[in-house]
């Protein structure tokens, strides 16, 4: 049986790599939680990759229905077809859109699926998909048809806990939350992005970072994405480490800090702060 380790671009930690690999065994979905910018949503590319495996990716919208990740009749264009006189309306599959799961139920290896951001939906999604999460196979009421997996795909399915979801879904499930990274897997994924950069300026920068996120009443820390973000314009900007160096994260905003704060109150809190601590001082 393939086992999940990681990538040379993706850092995975010991307890996500077991997670993965338990799922695969139980051949049960993966919920992922986390923070945004923990790489929830790269989990899925990373594992396929990995594993050599196609991957069917289904990013959720608000309006998005359980439906739409099996299959769509696109009755409009029937009848568009038939107002023209188009005889291919007299088959009614030309009209079966086929979904992600259909697509990854066909697959002819074991395919890797991602369901995105599940949390976006109705409530009622997840548990809409419940019986062909369980039994791999769904039924096309237009075609009198049966599909049915001919592998069964492992599921990474990711949540931003923005709803919570039925006790159903979760039983189904096997669930490992993203915690966010510590210095030293920071500094990891720093060097698979920044090969070779200068170690004196990510010091300081994680000082900074990891500062800015331990500040009390900020409405949105800044993620492991934004600090890459923030690192490559320091670097060509060719920001040099001792302008970003301090001790105290509330004497000083940072440069280029709009790659980390993402809202003025945030700003405004910042500059609060600093205007406080330089009255102190």
């Amino acid at each position: 049986m393939s086992r999940f380790t990681g990538t040379d671009s993706y850092i995975a930690t010991d307890d996500l790599m077991m997670a993965v690999n338990a799922a695969i065994t139980l051949e049960r979905p993966l919920l992922v939680k986390g923070e945004p910018g923990t790489g929830k949503t790269m989990l899925a590319e990373e594992v396929a990759r990995a594993l050599d495996r196609p991957l069917f990716q289904w990013h959720i919208k608000s309006t998005a229905k359980a439906q739409q990740g099996l299959y769509e009749y696109d009755a409009v264009s029937r009848l568009r077809d038939s107002q023209l006189g188009d005889a291919k309306v007299h088959n009614i599959a030309n009209y079966i859109v086929r979904g992600v799961l259909w697509q990854a139920f066909e697959s002819e290896v074991p395919a890797i699926v991602l369901i995105d951001e599940i949390d976006k939906a109705d409530i009622e999604f997840p548990n809409d998909l419940l019986r062909e999460l369980d039994r791999m196979e769904f039924y096309v009421y237009e075609t009198q048809q049966l599909v049915r997996a001919a592998h069964r795909p492992t599921v990474i399915i990711t949540s931003n806990n923005e709803k919570e979801l039925p006790d159903a879904f979760l039983r189904r499930c096997f669930f490992h939350y993203i915690r966010f990274p510590d210095k030293e897997t920071m500094s990891r994924i720093i060097d698979v992005h920044y090969p070779g950069i200068k170690r004196e300026l990510v010091r300081e920068a994680m000082e900074a970072f990891f500062g800015i996120r331990e500040v009390p009443g900020l409405k949105k820390k800044p993620s492991t994405s934004e600090l890459l973000d923030w690192l490559k314009l320091l670097l060509a900007e060719d920001i040099p480490p001792d302008a970003l160096h301090t001790r105290d994260a509330h004497k000083v905003i940072p440069p280029l800090h709009g790659a980390l704060l993402k809202n003025e109150q945030d700003v405004h809190l910042f500059e609060k702060l600093i205007f406080m601590s330089r009255r102190k001082s």
